[in-house]
Order: structure tokens, then sequence, then C-alpha cells
């Protein structure tokens, strides 16, 4: 799977934070919900318009994100 096809970035919604399929439900929604417990069964019964492979794609998108970060240390 390819978080690219799901995941959508548009500057006029939701402040450019990452969306999935153009909805109004964040990456960080949905990684919040997993966050605080919640299963994927109680988030595709809470948001029917949400799919498995809808939130598979949010934890790879953080998975990628977080690949990619880089720190910066600084010694003072």
């Amino acid at each position: 799977m390819s978080y690219q096809k799901i995941i959508t970035i548009e500057p006029d919604k939701r402040g450019s934070k990452p969306c999935i399929r153009r909805m109004r439900i964040t990456v960080y929604d949905v990684l919040g919900w997993l966050a605080a417990g919640m299963s994927f069964a109680e988030i595709l019964e809470d948001f029917p318009e949400l799919t498995e492979e809808d939130i598979k794609a949010c934890l790879e998108f953080a998975a990628d994100r977080e690949r990619r970060s880089v720190a910066v240390i600084t010694k003072e």
C-alpha cells in the first residue's frame, strides 16, 4: 500500500494538515484516536466513511515522516 494515494494535503483545508482522501479527517486525528486506545473497529464504527486501509495509511505516513525526521543537536 502507498499512503500517497490516500493522504492529501490541501492548502485551504485544516491548516494544510495531511488529511484522508480529501476529507476533513486528519492523519493526526486518527493517530490520536489510536494513541487513546481506540481499536480499528471502534474508529470505523464511529467514522464509517473511513476504511481500514485509511487507518493503515495514517500509520504508514507517520512511520515515513519519522524516518525522514532529522534531529539537530547543538552544544551551548
